[in-house]
């Protein structure tokens, strides 16, 4: 399934947190500037690791600040 690195569910949860982290801050850099090939591979591992991190913390923390009711509130 993995396509590169470390099989996500294979990391701790520190390590799975920081190349996620990693990953989000350079998404803009690797689409407006990386490869085809480049922009794909760190697509499959975002989403491969979004997907673990979402099957460890199903009941993730949710700001209410994010949700629809929230953004009419900030307008």
């Amino acid at each position: 399934m993995t396509t590169m690195g470390i099989d996500p569910a294979q990391l701790s949860d520190e390590d799975m947190i920081r190349e996620l982290r990693h990953l989000h801050a350079t998404r803009s850099d690797t689409f407006f500037h990386g490869s085809d090939d480049a922009l794909a591979t760190h697509t499959t591992r975002t989403k491969e690791l979004e997907n673990e991190y979402l099957r460890r913390y199903p009941d993730r923390e949710v700001d209410p600040g994010r949700l629809r009711e929230g953004a009419r509130q900030r307008s």
